[in-house]
Order: structure tokens, then sequence, then C-alpha cells
């Protein structure tokens, strides 16, 4: 399927961080664009300056209810759930549903409408791996009653999900493998590392480093996961696909690193370590190099500069607001 031939394309969860910048980059492909989300993590500031687009439409609509779409589709993209630790502990039963029922409907739009699919899958498929770096062909290593669970079982069965659809119904599936990503958009409460270093530091509060900090992350700028999804979607490969960095750094390295960009005068504190938090992640990147001919390009200090500017502006909106 060649870019020319996405003509309108649905975004599920598209006023979310990936989401809105997946929705900009379909419509500069000249795209149709529709979103739907139900902002319970989304937020309609992210798809503000797209509001008023002749090509963008937005519904709030929650996807695990029946999924209708009157026209044509070319293409789905799955990317409705939430995706944050915090939100592990806080919506867990909204995130088992949306992986499942939401996928079951997202699917049986694309059956029937004829459209390639696209699932937001994640890393968290490989749980705490034994293994490293994490190739697509390792079945991971999860905790299934664990508090991260609910997280890493939806994706895996969102993707068992989407492998069914396409063997028994022939849906023409892809299945990307989301690594630690940033970038502007992401929520300042969002509770995953690089957010919440950047939040603490700007406000001069304690940078908060879980364990002993030693653990690891490859982490990416959102340019160019948003550049990796936009080849598989137009690529040939069916099944699993990681995108990510190989860019590792420990939690530590990462907090110092973040410090030293923003300036702060914040001192670095230890708190235990959250159940199942993984040891190490790194991708194994060679299918979507060999496939798709992708790599990050974007400097991590660069993609950190240019997070660290919108969470301060963000910050003083808040400041601001509750002044």
């Amino acid at each position: 399927m060649a870019a020319r031939s996405l003509r309108r394309v649905l975004v599920t969860g598209g006023a979310g961080f990936i989401g809105s910048h997946l929705c900009d980059r379909l419509l500069a492909e000249g795209c149709q664009v529709l979103a739907f989300d139900n902002l319970l993590t989304g937020r309609m500031e992210n798809l503000a300056h797209l509001l008023g687009h002749p090509q963008f439409e937005f519904e709030h609509y929650d996807v695990t209810n029946y999924l209708y779409v009157a026209g044509e589709l070319d293409a789905i993209l799955h990317f409705a759930s939430p995706a944050s630790p915090a939100d592990f502990e806080r919506l867990p039963i909204q995130i088992l549903k949306v992986g499942s029922l939401g996928t079951h409907k997202a699917l049986g739009l694309a059956k029937a409408k004829g459209a390639r699919f696209l699932l937001a899958s994640t890393s968290e498929c490989y749980g705490d791996p034994e293994v490293s770096p994490q190739p697509e062909s390792y079945w991971g290593n999860v905790n299934p009653v664990g508090i991260r669970g609910v997280y890493d079982e939806a994706k895996r069965f969102a993707e068992a999900m989407t492998m069914a659809y396409h063997r028994h119904h022939g849906v023409d599936a892809r299945i990307v493998r989301i690594f630690n990503t940033f970038g502007p958009r992401m929520r300042v409460r969002d509770g995953r590392a690089i957010p919440s270093f950047m939040t603490q530091a700007l406000r001069g509060e304690d940078v908060t480093v879980f364990g002993d900090g030693q653990q690891t992350r490859s982490i990416q700028y959102v340019d160019d996961l948003v550049e990796g999804i936009w080849r598989l979607l137009n690529s040939d490969h069916i099944g699993p696909m990681n995108i990510g960095s190989q860019h590792e750094v420990t939690m530590l390295e990462l907090a110092r690193s973040i410090l030293d960009i923003t300036g702060s005068a914040s001192r670095i504190v230890n708190r235990p370590l959250p159940p199942d938090d993984p040891k190490v992640r790194r991708a194994d990147n060679r299918l979507a190099l060999e496939i798709l001919g992708w790599e990050p390009r974007v400097p991590v200090a660069e993609g950190l500069r240019r997070t660290v500017d919108y969470f301060a502006r963000e910050l003083e909106k808040e400041d601001g607001a509750g002044a």
C-alpha cells in the first residue's frame, strides 16, 4: 500500500501524546484524519492547532463501545490506551478494556472497511527481560498478576487478537512495539521518568530516582518514533516490529542530564523500586533498519532540550492559572 492510497485514516487515542503527533504527520502526508479519544488521559490541547483544519475531524468517543464510522477508511491506527505506570494503578480496568474490547472493536471495523490496521503495542510486552537487547522473537518475562500486568497483558492480548484477525479474516495488520519515547505533549504528571525528572528539576524539587538508578531504558524522541510508524504503515511487513533506540541510559544518568540541561540545583534522592520495574530495556532494531531503513535521527540531548522547553511552558501556564 503506497502512501498516496491512504486517503482517510482513523487514529484512536488521537488526543494522546503519540496519537496527536501521528495526526500531524498524517495530515502533512495529505491524509484525511479522523481522531477518536475519550479524553481519559488524552488532552484537547494536543489537538487545538488542528481544530478547523479542513482534513481533520475529532470525535469524543470511547472505542470500547460499538465502533462505527461512515464512509471509507483506508487505515486504522489503534493508539487508544493509558500508557503511564501511574495509570496502571489508577486505571487498571480501563487499560484492560481498551486493550481487549477496544482492539476487538477496532479490528472489526478494519475488517468491515478493508482497512489496513496498525496496533500500538509496547516494549512492555518483554516485561523484565532476561535477554538484552530485546528482539521481536523474544517472548518476554511478564508477571501477569503484578501491577504492571494490566498494561503488559492488555498489549500482549491485543497483539494476539491482531494476528488472529490477520490469519482468520485476512486483515492487513501491522504491530509496532514502541520503546521509551519522549517529547512535547507528554503529560506533566505522566508518572514516567522524563516528565517527572523535568517537572521536579524545573520547580527546584528533589529529583526522585527509584532504586539505585542503575536500571536502564533506551530513549527516543517522538519525531523518530512517528517516522518509524509511518514507514511501517506503508510497508508490507506483517507482525511485530520494534521501533526503539539503541541509546541506553541508566535512570541516574538521565536524571543528571536533565539537571544539566535545566541548570537546576535540585538534588537527586532515591526511593524504593516499584514492583516488577524492568532492570534493562533496549531495542534490537535490526528488523526496522533492514525492512524500513529506519533508525533514530534526533540526538537525545537535542530532544531533551526541546522537551524541557515544552515542560517549562506548561508549568508556567499551570502556575499562572493558579495565581
